[in-house]
Formats: C-alpha cells, structure tokens, sequence
C-alpha cells in the first residue's frame, strides 16, 4: 500500500487497519512497552468525562478508550472506519452493545464513521477525542472542523497523538529507531508488517505540538493548550469548543 502520503487513501488505511485488528492492542502494548496503557488513562483523565455526558471517541478502534471512559459514567461512541477494528472490540463487550449497567457503568456503542463525514447530528457531544488516528486522515483541518461541528457550545476536544522531542538530533535519532525497530518487531509478530513501517513514517511526517496547536484553532477550537507524556514521545492536545465554560 502507499505509505505516509499527504493524500491518504482512506481505503487502504481501512483495509491495513482490518488486517492488523485481531492483535492490534497487543502489538501496542509490546512496541510501546506497555505505554500505551499509560497513554490512554491520561486521555480519560484529561478529557474529565462525567456520568451522563456523551462523548465521540474518534479513530476508537477496538474501543480501548472508550472502556475506560464508560468505566466513569460517560455513553460513548465508539467510531472508526475499520470495520474489522470495530467487529473485534464490539466482539470483547460482555453486555449488549449500547447498555448502561447498574454500576454507573456508562454505555459504549459502536459505530462506522468516516472523519470526514460523521454520521452524527450537530452539537451531539459533550467532548469529543481521539487518539492516535488525527495522523491517518487526509485532510486533518477539515476533521477538526467536523469534530467540532458534532460538539456542543462549551465542549471538549482531547486529541492525543505521536509527537516530536524539542531537541531536533534526539528526534532524529529516535525517528530512525522507529524506522528500523517498528518493522522488525512487527515481522515477527504482526500479519501485515508494512502497517508499521508505514506506522514509522507517519509519525516522522506529523507536524510537533506547536504545528498541530495552530492546525486546531485554525479549525475553530478555541483555548488550545497542549502537554507531553513519556518524554515528549506523545503529547495531548486540548481544547473548547467557542469560550463557554464546561
């Protein structure tokens, strides 16, 4: 497939995505040394979802997020346009898809959605996230803008993505890590290893955090404001949606 294009094909983003979904978590969690778990806390932490908000996990994937965010009272979608991603998280619920439990446990539903063109209705949400999927679409600015559309007045944008050490000789090194290390672990336990080598270039070609702060407010976000994890590896975008409180 075409690797780290500006012009993404979405199709083949989906179908690379499909064949990679059955170990896709547990390839995550052995490339990133168990980061990854880390990662996700911090965006439910940082997103503050509260019971009875609804909110839009974005590029969810098998809905790793989207757990931990039900676990805090929140509904949530979970959308992605790989169906294959959607069938095998849809496939570890225990409950009926879309169903609260008596815990306070929220609900987590499971739907098909381009970026581009959410199936949703205007200010739907109460926040909006997405984590590590910003980098697969083709058109970023025009994604922020529809996810901003389906967010009400008020709400909240987390986006979580790879980003870029400040030291330009550090980032280089780690981009040729990357570049070599993501293939060869992905070999020896993924069925389609392109996928990360592909995974290697799109990270070195996404802009750094103050880049991606300035792509947000241009799609009309406002009090953007951003941190790092794991020593700049990955950072966290926030932002609102026009300058009403939560």
């Amino acid at each position: 497939m075409a690797r780290a294009r500006l012009d993404k094909n979405p199709r083949e983003i989906s179908v690379m995505f499909d064949r990679v979904a059955d170990r896709y978590d547990v390839l995550n969690d052995v490339l990133s040394m168990g980061q990854d778990r880390r990662w996700r806390r911090a965006v439910a932490a940082s997103i503050g979802a509260r019971a009875g908000e609804r909110v839009l996990d974005l590029a969810a994937g098998t809905g790793t997020v989207s757990r931990i965010l039900a676990e805090d009272g929140a509904d949530c979608v979970a959308c992605d346009f790989s169906l294959g991603m959607l069938q095998a998280g849809a496939g570890r619920d225990r409950r009926p898809a879309g169903i609260a439990d008596a815990s306070g446990r929220g609900a987590v539903r499971f739907v098909a959605g381009d970026a581009l063109a959410l199936p949703m209705r205007d200010g739907a949400f109460d926040a909006v996230t997405i984590s590590f999927g910003l980098r697969n679409v083709a058109d970023p600015a025009a994604a922020l803008a529809e996810m901003r559309r389906v967010t009400r007045p008020g709400g909240r944008l987390l986006v979580c993505e790879f980003s870029h050490f400040a030291d330009h000789r550090i980032d280089a090194l780690y981009q040729r890590y990357l570049a070599a290390a993501l293939p060869a672990i992905a070999r020896r336990l993924s069925p389609d290893p392109d996928a990360y080598a592909y995974l290697a270039e799109s990270i070195s070609a996404w802009p750094d955090k103050k880049e991606l702060a300035g792509l947000i407010s241009g799609a009309g976000w406002s009090r953007v404001r951003w941190r790092t994890l794991s020593f700049g590896v990955v950072a966290l975008h926030w932002a609102v949606n026009g300058d009403g409180a939560r």
